[in-house]
């Protein structure tokens, strides 16, 4: 059977990861395909410093992505360039010459993906995009086709390796954030510039997909409450331990009856949970079904040759529907078309909180916070306090009994303002029974 001519735009970490799976691993992947993969055409704006893998025979390379595209001998074209701009470009430009695309562009999924594959099925050609979503971990193809009989009530994901590094690193050597982050920059963990994982944005840019697959809804990343891991101090790993808990930067789309809730924030959750145990630059996605009950996935979330490997496996789909002679049928958002629904607030989210304040030590601190905390109908669960000499900058912990957000953020409003506070309150959602 004629081979399938693949053409790839972008040599970064994913782009030669993708090479070298499809160098390496040829024999296999024509033996399971019954045909070959071919890479004909390589783009990168330094083409010529790329280490192309010998074993893939002659490739035009080319730092001109439009040259990848008008090649009369590719069938389709891998994007992995990343950001929104020229990606989309390349992405719309193939569907419109009647090309099949595959991505791991998580930022464009999350944004406009519902309208690229409505593109490609008016042009009678396949979207794949497994690789958008925590690298090796093939979460997307299991909500689309592997539960896809179930009804998803609740996900919950460690969905950025980075900020899981630093949050483990923090926890195991009682290092601050800061010194942690600058090691991950060095081992390449982290890039120069790493508000995109820190500050959350990357791991919500994910969910918004897993939640559009999950629920049939089309979800912007906007729509997503996104805290970020910063304000996590060494001494909040102390206190989550005294309560059997560690701290994750959780990922969690919960179906309640008021509505779908969806953030992105560091979490406190209890060590018996299988999350817990998720370490290093590792992810993991847990979901919960109405019918099937919990299921759990673990892997690399990023990384070269893992996350090449969720890009072959998409073109490997793709190649056998290019040589049956028809697109995909199963809509790579797991619906035939997304709904309009609007997520409601975080704020109608009911949970227990913990509590963390950095204050100048004097009398009666606990007792005016407590005033502040039953005035807005909130009930204490505990206070904690490890041993502190310095009385100028003195840590404690309240936790609290369920409470509605709402009327947290309203308590802790009112707290700003107390002069003898170091910083504002720092609080995070105590999650028990992920």
């Amino acid at each position: 059977m004629q081979q399938v001519n693949v053409g790839i735009v972008g040599l970064g970490t994913v782009g030669l990861g993708t090479l070298t799976v499809l160098s390496e691993n040829a024999e296999q992947i024509a033996t399971k395909l019954g045909f070959s993969l071919r890479v004909k055409a390589v783009c990168s704006r330094t083409v010529e410093t790329k280490p192309i893998p010998a074993g893939l025979g002659p490739v035009q390379k080319t730092n001109d992505w439009r040259a990848v595209v008008a090649n009369p001998e590719v069938d389709v074209v891998v994007e992995v360039i990343g950001g929104t701009h020229v990606a989309r470009e390349v992405v719309e430009a193939a569907i419109q010459a009647g090309k099949s695309v595959v991505t791991a562009n998580k930022e464009l999924m999350a944004e406009c993906g519902a309208d690229i594959w409505d593109r490609a099925i008016g042009q009678g050609v396949n979207l794949g995009m497994e690789a958008s979503v925590a690298g090796g971990i093939p979460i997307l193809a299991v909500l689309r086709e592997g539960i896809a009989g179930d009804r998803v009530n609740s996900l919950f994901g460690i969905l950025n390796g980075t900020c899981n590094y630093i949050l483990t690193e923090i926890e195991r050597h009682n290092t601050p954030f800061e010194m942690v982050l600058m090691e991950a920059q060095r081992l390449g963990y982290a890039e120069a510039d790493p508000a995109m994982d820190v500050d959350g944005f990357d791991a919500a840019s994910k969910l918004a997909i897993l939640a559009a697959l999950a629920f049939g809804e089309r979800i912007m990343p906007s729509d997503i409450h996104t805290e970020g891991i910063r304000r996590v101090l060494p001494i909040d790993f102390q206190y989550a331990h005294q309560m059997e808990y560690t701290i994750r930067l959780i990922a969690a789309a919960r179906l309640t009856p008021a509505g779908l809730i969806l953030s992105v924030r560091p979490s406190l959750i209890a060590n018996r949970t299988i999350l817990a145990g998720v370490r290093g630059a590792y992810n993991a996605v847990w979901v919960r079904g109405q019918f099937g009950e919990d299921t759990f996935y673990y892997g690399r979330g990023a990384g070269s040759q893992p996350t090449g490997v969720a890009v072959v496996s998409d073109l490997m789909r793709v190649a056998r529907e290019i040589r049956s002679g028809s697109p995909q049928r199963v809509s790579p958002f797991a619906h035939e078309r997304l709904g309009e629904y609007q997520p409601i607030s975080i704020t109608k989210l009911k949970s227990r909180y913990y509590l963390r304040f950095r204050v100048e030590d004097r009398p009666g601190i606990i007792a005016r916070l407590a005033t502040v905390l039953a005035d807005k109908g909130i009930s204490i669960d505990a206070v904690l306090q490890l041993p502190e000499e310095n009385w100028r900058d003195l840590p404690f912990v309240i936790t609290t009994q369920p409470t509605l957000e709402e009327s947290l953020r309203a308590a802790l409003a009112e707290m700003s303002t107390h002069d003898y506070l170091i910083e504002a309150p720092f609080a995070m959602p105590m999650e028990a029974r992920l």
